[in-house]
């Protein structure tokens, strides 16, 4: 068995490492990890993996920058979870056509949806190049130098790439906090359609009170199709004339099913964990950021909830926006149960005095690594850290008007004449069918009081001065003045260099922000610099400390692998059971009414209560499994992985962890981790039984 990452050393934990933990990269894949793979029921060869064709990285996309997918058929179809394809099915949505309500189903090519700003990515390759960069001095560059040479770098090896094929491009990213760098080759296609969708009742079923728990019933799946250009069949923009593409692999869907202990593995793209990270940084991300967001963010979605209660074109218009801030509102509150619960911070600080007591023996990056010096850097930087989090949590990013006013410096695209700064100009796209003036007009004011009530005088923007010099103090009477004088919500050309544009309250309300930002990162700039560079050898220190074992990167939204069994945990003498029936969904829906969560069409009842589920019966159970648990190792970014059993088929899709383990970002509890996965076959189940979908599954060609 692989042996456990710096914060599950046997000195810290009676349990037993499993080969549960583990985000690997696929193209160097330890022969040991692989050995153990195999000795666990993996079929494949490790060519089947990476090389070829036909390997299975090459039907594993990266979706849109923020989740998984996976290539199910030869015609380009693309499962992912219903909550990834959540934007693209509200913004398609209507009062009129509720597709997020009701579900959609093309029937025909034609009746495709096409999505703006979405994509699909796929690894072509991956080498390891910390050698060349170190040559050239990186480790001596500023923090500034390095970023241009990365960037410069990137440039120079996509020129490169493109005399391949003019459609590829290169990532550089950071593999153990910086010690090494990797290069990675992709190809990205643009033109990506819905094809189906389940009514929001199944897709979502359970909503936050199941969030992050288990039993799971929640259907959670999305189809969409890949399109290409008809003349190469490789990547186009969008055009009615592309033509549905044509992969060199994909991924064979599975009906046979699992049972308890059977070998399971799921690929995808983990964004980001940090098992490395000191007790220091532990304790930062707990109180400076975790607390923040919890607090934050749950005064927020209040108001939202009220306001989407009352109306069906503002919950349209939030659907997607509520459920993004409240999966990582309950998960900035689990993860701080478990911190503390668990006694994280202090079973980090048994382990580090291991790391000194070790350093002082062999002298290792003795001078560089020093935590005392980590220790200082980190209090030196809490409060500003702190500051900032609350600020981005309520000011910065939570409503559309702190949105413009935010753009305006620097972030939206000046046109006019470059000769003639007079007649340059901003403006601002009519996305009106995207936010509720009286929604966020409330949550602006809610969130002027909370940031002020929770951070030092010396972060306040200047506007506080006018809040109370000319409103006395009445953040409503604010707000409604920014709204009724300013010209950001006016949609409206907004002449930049024009006499009185600094006077504008939107224009004075971004300047202010942004000179508390600038403030801020000043302030914790050098600190933040001591702490990457701690963080950094404390990384090294443990890969030299444990050369003997095979050691994973953190996460950083690059494809890994991990593997495990499917099976369930037991907590205070409780047994999880490893997947869940017909029979407890409807149970659920027993209970709810229409404004619950467990709320569902009486269609969805009757195709649940069936008598006999047919093809997608389940052997062991003899019923239609819905969810199931396997000890894979995932995180935000892996929803929509596809899970495959040991000959690389398809049973699953990865959709979230349990609410026991949620400090498996910087602790992997190797006996209650867990990834939740929706059935293949319940994902089949309902595009037959209630999508009538009978073309997309022959397609699929599900054995």
């Amino acid at each position: 068995m692989k042996k456990t990452l710096l914060l599950l050393t046997a000195a810290l934990t009676l349990q037993t490492a499993h080969a549960d933990e583990g985000m690997w990269t696929l193209y160097n894949l330890p022969p040991a990890v692989y050995e153990q793979m195999q000795a666990e029921g993996f079929q494949m060869s490790y060519n089947d993996l990476y090389y070829g064709d036909k390997a299975i990285k090459n039907v594993v996309v990266n979706f849109s920058g923020y989740c998984t997918g996976v290539v199910v058929s030869p015609d380009g179809l693309v499962f992912t979870n219903h909550h990834c394809g959540f934007e693209a099915i509200r913004s398609h949505s209507t009062v009129e056509h509720d597709y997020m309500l009701n579900g959609f189903v093309a029937k025909s090519y034609a009746e495709e949806l096409p999505n703006e700003d979405m994509f699909v990515s796929f690894m072509i390759d991956q080498n390891d190049i910390t050698e060349r960069i170190m040559k050239c001095g990186y480790e001596n560059m500023s923090s500034m130098d390095k970023e241009l040479f990365i960037d410069s770098l990137t440039n120079a090896m996509t020129d490169s790439v493109k005399r391949i094929d003019s459609t590829y491009h290169v990532s550089i990213d950071p593999f153990y906090e910086g010690n090494k760098f990797y290069a990675t080759v992709y190809q990205d296609f643009t033109d990506l359609r819905l094809v189906f969708t389940i009514p929001k009742s199944m897709g979502k079923f359970g909503g936050d009170t199941d969030n992050w728990m288990w039993p799971r019933q929640t259907c959670d799946f999305s189809v969409f199709r890949i399109y290409a250009d008809p003349k190469t069949g490789g990547p186009a923009p969008y055009s009615k004339d592309n033509v549905p593409y044509h992969p060199k692999a994909w991924a064979p869907v599975s009906l046979q099913g699992y049972k308890d202990g059977d070998f399971a593995m799921t690929i995808g793209y983990p964004g980001s964990t940090s098992r490395y990270m000191s007790s220091y940084g532990i304790q930062a991300q707990r109180d400076g950021e975790n607390s923040v967001r919890a607090e934050a963010r749950g005064v927020k979605q209040e108001i939202m909830r009220r306001h989407m209660e009352a109306s069906e074109a503002v919950r349209i218009k939030y659907d997607s926006k509520y459920a993004e801030s409240s999966n990582y509102w309950k998960n900035s509150i689990g993860m701080n149960k478990c911190i503390d619960s668990i006694g994280i911070v202090s079973q980090k600080q048994r382990y580090e005095q291991e790391i000194r007591t070790w350093q002082d023996s062999t002298g290792y990056l003795k001078g560089k690594l020093d935590f005392d010096v980590m220790r200082k850097a980190y209090n030196k930087r809490f409060n500003g850290y702190r500051a900032f989090y609350y600020l981005w949590e309520t000011l910065v990013s939570t409503t559309e008007f702190a949105s413009r006013a935010r753009k305006l410096n620097g972030g939206i695209e000046v046109k006019g004449p470059e000769d003639n700064p007079k007649k340059q100009y901003v403006e601002f796209p009519d996305n009106s069918n995207e936010w509720d003036e009286a929604l966020e007009k409330e949550v602006l004011t809610a969130m002027l009081r909370e940031y002020e009530n929770h951070v030092d005088g010396k972060y306040l923007p200047k506007f506080y001065k006018t809040i109370y010099s000319k409103f006395g103090g009445n953040y409503k009477s604010y707000v409604d003045y920014l709204y009724s004088k300013s010209m950001l919500m006016k949609g409206k050309k907004i002449y930049i260099n024009k006499k009185g544009y600094n006077d504008d309250p939107g224009v004075q309300f971004g300047n202010d922000l942004f000179e508390i930002i600038y403030n801020i990162r000043d302030e914790i700039s050098e600190p933040s610099t001591t702490i990457e560079e701690q963080e950094r050898m404390l990384c090294a220190a443990v890969l030299q400390m444990e050369m003997d074992r095979p050691h994973y990167s953190d996460a950083n939204f690059t494809m890994r692998l991990s593997y495990g069994q499917v099976g369930g945990y037991t907590l205070n003498g409780s047994a999880s059971g490893y997947y869940t029936t017909p029979e407890s969904i409807i149970k659920k829906m027993n209970t709810g009414n229409e404004n619950s969560d467990y709320y569902a069409e009486p269609i969805m009842h009757e195709l649940l209560s069936a008598n006999d589920y047919g093809k997608y019966t389940d052997s062991v159970s003899k019923t239609m499994n819905l969810c199931f648990l396997t000890n894979n190792d995932i995180t935000g970014g892996n929803s929509g992985s596809p899970m495959f059993d040991g000959k690389g088929q398809l049973i699953g899709l990865a959709f979230d962890g349990n609410w026991d383990s949620l400090s498996s970002d910087i602790h992997f509890d190797t006996q209650l981790a867990r990834c939740i996965g929706v059935d293949i076959r319940f994902v089949l189940f309902m595009m037959d039984k209630w999508g009538h979908a009978d073309h997309l599954l022959r397609e699929i060609n599900a054995k």
